[in-house]
């Protein structure tokens, strides 16, 4: 049977190739075309559509990287095709790759309508069924000339990443401009083939089924004339009909397909390809709804849809229609497809906020579903957030790529760091970008984890990433699933009917904790630096705007900047994609936000300044306005007051070179190298610094991993390091109380003023690093005197533990992580936190001393700079300025206030007196992320807080107004809330919280 098997498949394989397809169009005829070659940038439809082509031929050159080509197609069917199926057959130079990764087309008809996408997988438009004859045809397409950027094997750095570097060598070969005939019996006869010779090969060898799969198969062979392939393929359908009505077993696993076409916001292309991308895809999705009555498409990230509503508004118009008829379906309910990981508490809450709000207020839709397929891994804060946006389901896949370990579950509730649980879907199909191809059913059905306990899982079909969506073939091999022997059974479903089923069938699924890591792509914690800056300070800027604004306009009737913010809201949210944020985007991206950041940092600073001139009133009172939620220099959080006297700092020389520096709280020596020796607690009496060992200590690194530059580190990378100890110079800074250092290495340069403020237990590090390094991976290490199993690292709305050891193959693999402020280590009573105000990524690792001191030494290192060369050659060349703290004696509440503090620095000016905060918090462990005007305009107040330490909490909150009544809501600031209520007492509000519990809560003004 092997042996008739491996005949068959070659048979088959060569039929179907050489004499099959070919036959779909049986007759063809060429079209006229001409072009026009837009200038600059993609111009508006009406514009395209009126510009005056030039002919051209099929086997010409066209377009320039990221130009715009107009071509106008036009013939006339001919009259012997009267009664039959015409389609036009565009293909503008399409190769074998994916659809989304090359050129692209739009077709529209002279009136300005669009038709459809054309993509590789994806080359008609119907112009007849059946034809008349004689019918005259004109289209338009606009053709996008997108570069091919991506090339797996290998990587190869490229200056076509962006439109300034790329030259204007014509990229595409115009390949076929034809009218043809489409032969869907033929077509037909070919899906037939294709399913069942799929699902032969993933059969068992000596089953019955595929033993009748084959016979049936060769008689359909037989059946075919090969030089007669229209006149003989009814005949040879007839062969199969057979096999293909056998139904599946009634223990057949179940596969819900959600139509999909996961578009990358900007990955490989800037962000207005995208927008064209979005339209390219939603007119081919909305023409299959038409044709297929089936079948049922989902698409994420409400920025998209709201690109499609602004710049689409005919697209926009059939979505619609097709929304309402519960065939087009909104998912997810997040403005775009965050990472996750490196989003601050209230970012990642305005995904949802913004998302599910776009989709109540266009649809209706009040999506209960996660959907982030594509995401670099999920932090351990966020099952609390989806919950508090009023959603209860998430969908991942990504997990899939993880390296080391393979995850044990496919259907399981997702427990973050507060105990909230999540039900949560990782399709066995392992894949965003399912075909319905015979292997990724059979590999769904065999990977299922959750055999014998469930049987039900979802596959997202349809050409991601660059996006294309699914195909009519798609559809028409899911028929044929739909209930066949042998396969797992396919249904067309939406998100919310896949969820419903899957929670009734398995109401108890395993349990996972903490959070979901990938173990890959770790570099994207570090990539692209000055993104991952720009999208921490528009955090805290917003922070900033948010809470000054609201306490003016209570305060003085300074006008609230709603749609402002909601604008600059959306703007950084956008910039949170999973390609944009992480670093994995081409040079032309990544450049685009630099200058989206500069303006968003300018609105908001005016926001502010306007803000506190108005709080603060005319005079000559020196102010400093506190935005952080935490007491400093004696001025309330939230507040504004006169700065209180901190004491002062010494800086000697230090015997055998360097300095010392004394504030009476720690004593800090910085030898002659410029590196930390010791930073001494003087009222515990306790050394930071590991014996032998130095801080502050710059330690490069090879950064060349297998794949993915931008994307990847590879644990490799440890074996070979260089210390930095090397200084041009060590002196004393400008100021006489601190001390600056230089150093030079490979072709860059570091400058780092070492500080120690006043009155304060923190060691501040400002480094400038001028980097021109390439493939090389830039840390700065900090080795304590400190035994630690585990230790903490900020994550939305509270902390995440990782152990500080390797004993297994899962604590192994994260040998680099995500945290936001801080992250902290402690032994009983003593602890020390490291805080930075940009950097993400970090390692750290725990080492056993010599015989002679048995001691442990724990190392924190902070990820700096990388240097990949794709998709973005140039990644990080150039200055870059980072701030961290080394905070000795640090407890947990110590890391989270001066986190926060270096984030958020204090702002001064002279006014007329001190401003008292709009709201106050009498514990610290209670963590306000947000001072704000209610979105509804409203008036209301809504301020979001939560329990910082990871313990319980009991705090008042203080209103610096009247309050008539409190509401607990969602994140939407809708009513909600299921836990202990507040107690009202006038203005003052107390509350219970659990550890690291999430609180909204909505003052109405009396």
């Amino acid at each position: 049977m092997h042996d008739d098997r491996t005949l068959v498949e070659a048979r088959l394989r060569r039929v179907l190739d050489e004499r099959v397809r070919p036959a779909v169009y049986p007759a063809s005829v060429p079209l006229q075309v001409a072009v026009w070659h837009a200038p600059g940038e993609p111009v508006p439809v009406a514009e395209g559509l009126a510009a005056e082509p030039e002919p051209i031929e099929v086997g010409a050159r066209w377009g320039a990287p990221w130009g715009t080509s107009w071509f106008r197609v036009t013939g006339t069917v001919p009259e012997a095709w009267a009664g039959k199926t015409v389609e036009a057959l565009l293909d503008l130079g399409f190769d074998e790759n994916m659809p989304g990764f090359q050129c692209e087309g739009l077709v529209y008809r002279p009136d300005g309508t669009p038709v459809k996408g054309l993509n590789p997988r994806n080359q008609w438009v119907r112009i007849g069924a059946p034809a008349a004859g004689g019918e005259q045809v004109r289209l338009h397409i606009e053709a996008a000339s997108n570069p091919v950027i991506l090339d797996y094997h290998p990587f190869r750095p490229t200056p076509l990443g962006d439109k300034d570097t790329a030259g204007h060598e014509p990229q595409y070969t115009l390949t076929r401009m034809d009218l043809a005939v489409f032969d869907e019996t033929v077509w037909q006869l070919v899906l037939d083939l294709e399913v069942l010779g799929e699902l032969m090969a993933e059969l068992p060898v000596d089953s019955t089924r595929r033993h009748d799969i084959l016979r049936a198969l060769e008689r359909a062979l037989d059946a075919v004339d090969l030089q007669d392939v229209n006149g003989t393929a009814d005949r040879a359908r007839a062969r199969l009909t057979e096999v293909l009505a056998a139904p599946a077993v009634p223990s057949a696993h179940r596969i819900s397909a959600v139509g999909h076409a996961h578009i990358d916001s900007a990955w490989l292309w800037p962000l207005r390809e995208t927008v064209r991308k979005v339209a390219r895809t939603t007119s081919n999705m909305t023409a299959l709804i038409e044709d297929e009555p089936d079948f049922v498409f989902a698409m994420s990230q409400a920025q998209q849809w709201a690109w499609v509503k602004d710049h689409r508004p005919e697209v926009w118009a059939r979505v619609k229609k097709a929304v309402a008829e519960g065939r087009f379906v909104p998912a997810g309910g997040m403005w775009v497809e965050s990472d996750t990981n490196m989003p601050g508490s209230e970012a990642m809450a305005r995904q949802f906020v913004h998302g599910k709000r776009f989709f109540l207020d266009e649809f209706g839709v009040d999506n209960e579903e996660a959907w982030l397929p594509d995401t670099f891994g999920f932090a351990a804060g966020l099952p609390q957030i989806i919950r508090a946006a009023g959603s209860k389901w998430l969908l991942t896949q990504k997990i899939s790529w993880s390296q080391t370990n393979k995850f044990p579950h496919h259907t399981f509730w997702w427990e973050g760091i507060d105990g909230t649980r999540i039900f949560t879907h990782f399709p066995p199909v392992d894949t965003y970008n399912c075909s319905m191809k015979g292997a990724e059913i059979a590999h769904a059905v065999r990977n299922f984890r959750d055999k014998g306990r469930a049987r039900h899982s979802l596959a997202p079909t349809g050409w991601g990433d660059g996006g294309g969506g699914t195909t009519r073939e798609m559809v028409a091999k899911a028929a044929r699933l739909r209930d066949l022997e042998g396969s797992a059974t396919v249904t067309w479903d939406t998100p919310r009917a896949f969820f419903e089923k899957a929670e009734a069938e398995y109401p108890e699924p395993p349990v996972w904790v903490g959070e979901l890591y990938l173990e890959l792509h770790r570099a994207t914690l570090t990539s692209q630096a000055r993104t991952k800056q720009g999208n921490r300070r528009s955090e805290h800027l917003l922070r900033e705007a948010e809470l000054w604004a609201a306490t003016a306009a209570v305060r003085t009737g300074f006008r609230y900047p709603y749609e402002e913010l909601d604008r600059i809201w959306k703007t950084v949210l956008l910039h949170q994609f999973h390609d944009i944020l992480p670093g994995s985007s081409i040079a032309w991206v990544h450049r685009e936000a630099r200058a989206t950041y500069e303006r968003v940092a300018g609105e908001l600073t005016g926001i502010i300044d306007a803000a506190q001139r108005a709080l603060a009133g005319e005079g000559g009172t020196e102010l400093v306005f506190n935005a952080a939620p935490h007491e400093r220099a004696r001025v309330a959080a939230g507040g504004a007051g006169s700065p209180g006297a901190a004491g002062g700092t010494s800086l000697t020389p230090r015997g055998g070179g360097g300095f010392t520096l004394d504030n009476g709280l720690l004593r800090i020596e910085v030898d002659d190298r410029g590196l930390v020796v010791s930073a001494y607690d003087l009222a515990a009496g306790r050394e930071t610094v590991a014996p032998g060992a130095a801080a502050n200590l710059l330690q490069l690194h090879p950064d060349f991993p297998n794949m993915w530059d931008a994307w990847d580190v590879d644990s490799f990378y440890r074996n070979t390091v260089t210390d930095l100890t090397d200084a041009e110079s060590v002196r004393a800074g400008e100021d006489g109380a601190s001390v600056r250092i230089v150093r030079a290495f490979g072709a860059s340069r570091v400058t780092q003023v070492l500080s120690l403020p006043p009155g304060e237990r923190r060691l501040e590090i400002d480094t400038e690093v001028d980097w021109h390094e390439t493939e090389k991976f830039l840390k700065l290490a900090f080795p304590l005197d400190l035994h630690a199993e585990r230790y903490a690292s900020e994550t939305q709305f509270g902390h995440v533990h990782r152990p500080t050891h390797t004993n297994t193959s899962w604590e192994a693999a994260k040998f680099e992580a995500c945290n936001h402020r801080f992250v902290h280590l402690e032994e009983p009573g003593w602890g020390v936190a490291v805080v930075n105000d940009s950097t993400y990524g970090h390692d750290v690792t725990r080492t056993v001393r010599g015989a002679g001191d048995r001691g442990t030494t724990t190392t924190v290192r902070v990820s700096l700079l990388r240097a990949p060369r794709f998709p973005d050659p140039e990644t990080d060349q150039g200055v870059h300025r980072f701030r961290h703290a080394l905070v000795p004696g640090a407890s947990i509440g110590d890391a989270v206030r001066e986190g926060w503090r270096i984030n958020l620095p204090e702002r001064r000016l002279t006014g007329a007196h001190e401003v008292a905060p709009l709201l106050a918090v009498d514990d610290d462990a209670v963590v306000v992320t947000a001072v704000k005007l209610a979105d509804d305009g409203s008036g209301d107040v809504v301020v979001r807080f939560h329990e910082a330490h990871g313990g319980r909490a009991r705090a008042t909150l203080a209103a610096g107004f009247a309050v008539a009544d409190v509401t607990v809501t969602d994140l939407l600031e809708r009513p909600a809330g299921d836990g202990e209520p507040p107690v009202r007492d006038g203005d003052r509000i107390t509350v219970r919280l659990r550890p690291f519990e999430l609180m909204t809560l909505r003052l109405r003004r009396g």
